[in-house]
């Protein structure tokens, strides 16, 4: 871990505070201003689409100015993007609360390769742990996002108002921090230097689809039943408390495994904690239809956390072996690209699902991504073994 690796890992934890406080609040902030209940979910919606339709401009931006320049910018448009949030909130304007979190999703597209950027920062024979080091700087995002929600939700007399000036805050922390991030420097191609292949080349090789499904349904199934969780808990007659600490608890599942995933990657293989990552996600669904006690929430997504890390985690690394150094703007956009637009839908769908179907059939629809998944695996192993 040396000090870049440690400030980029910070940063992280800043990203992951901003993204938890987000889905802490945004869908009973939704809720409350949405004209019909179904809609609640769409500021949530917003931040995934936004990212989806920021990472060609973010893969352009990095390619032309570098990490940290690109890095700080996506934290401008976060701190603006908070402020906005909290004007929506204090006019109790719904479609201005979407708009915001729709510009807030430079921010996240942004974030997202924080990961990658990581493995830039160490040797190659580190990459798996710097990459699981980094991720694990999302703990503090786990410990500070639920109770920085839950501790600012009544700083005004608008309700989370204060969460999201909190917010301003964070970014012009992950401003500081970033600024003082040695990345390696831009180099200047060559006249007539190679480009590397096609986006289209790139894409159909079977390791850059299972990458890309794996990423994306495993941020899916995450993403779908951690976003309706608050809602869920509020029509179960849980506090706003009680929630905060489920998704505290979901998020250090998220990001305490960090610290060991890159070394179990290494000892056993890419595919083989993938694998087991896909099976947390079975168990967490098993738990989760058991029941609604606080307890079965809390095991449910702490399970969904952890199975998302070694299946996140592992994409991540399989994908860095799936193009050039030449290609990796483009390719790490394409990647990017299939987690958000994953993200956008079950967004919405969550929010739709649990409000009209209710938490029992939303986790029986989160069976569909991690079949996905458990599909895409078995069909990389049976190609490894093909050629063998």
């Amino acid at each position: 871990m040396n000090p870049n690796l440690f400030l980029l890992a910070l940063c992280q934890g800043l990203f992951l505070t901003n993204n938890v406080t987000f889905i802490a609040i945004n869908g009973l902030v939704g809720l409350s201003l949405a004209p019909v209940g179904w809609m609640a979910t769409l500021p949530v919606m917003g931040y995934v689409v936004g990212g989806a339709l920021s990472t060609g401009l973010v893969a352009k931006s990095q390619a032309k100015w570098g990490r940290r320049v690109s890095f700080q910018l996506g934290l401008l448009v976060g701190l603006l993007s908070a402020v906005l949030c909290a004007y929506a909130a204090y006019t109790h304007n719904f479609a201005l609360l979407t708009v915001a979190t729709l510009i807030a999703g430079y921010y996240s597209a942004n974030g997202q390769l924080y990961r990658f950027a990581a493995a830039e920062l160490a040797e190659a024979s580190f990459r798996e742990k710097a990459v699981s080091w980094v991720m694990a700087g999302g703990l503090i995002g786990a410990i500070v996002g639920p109770n920085l929600a839950s501790k600012s939700k009544g700083w005004f007399e608008t309700p989370f108002m204060g969460a999201y000036v909190a917010l301003t805050v964070v970014a012009v922390l992950g401003m500081v921090l970033m600024h003082f991030v040695k990345f390696p420097p831009v180099l200047e191609k060559a006249k007539g230097s190679s480009e590397g292949r096609p986006l289209s080349e790139i894409m159909k090789q079977p390791i850059f689809i299972v990458a890309a499904v794996s990423s994306a349904m495993s941020y899916g199934v995450m993403n779908l039943l951690m976003a309706a969780t608050p809602l869920a808990m509020q029509v179960c007659g849980y506090q706003f408390s009680d929630a905060a600490l489920v998704l505290e608890w979901h998020v250090i599942g998220m990001f305490a495994p960090g610290f060991v995933t890159g070394h179990l990657i290494k000892k056993f293989g890419t595919l083989q904690i993938m694998g087991v990552g896909v099976l947390l996600n079975f168990v967490c669904i098993a738990v989760a239809l058991s029941g609604t006690d606080l307890n079965q929430f809390l095991v449910a997504l702490f399970l969904l956390g952890v199975g998302w890390n070694f299946v996140f985690t592992g994409s991540t690394t399989l994908s860095m072996t799936a193009w050039r150094p030449e290609e990796k703007d483009r390719g790490q956009a394409a990647i990017n690209f299939c987690v958000f637009a994953t993200m956008a839908f079950t967004s919405f769908a969550s929010g739709a699902l649990v409000t009209t179907q209710g938490w029992t059939w939303l986790n029986y629809g989160s069976l569909i991504p991690v079949t996905l998944i458990a599909l895409s695996l078995a069909w990389m192993v049976w190609i490894r073994k093909q050629s063998t």
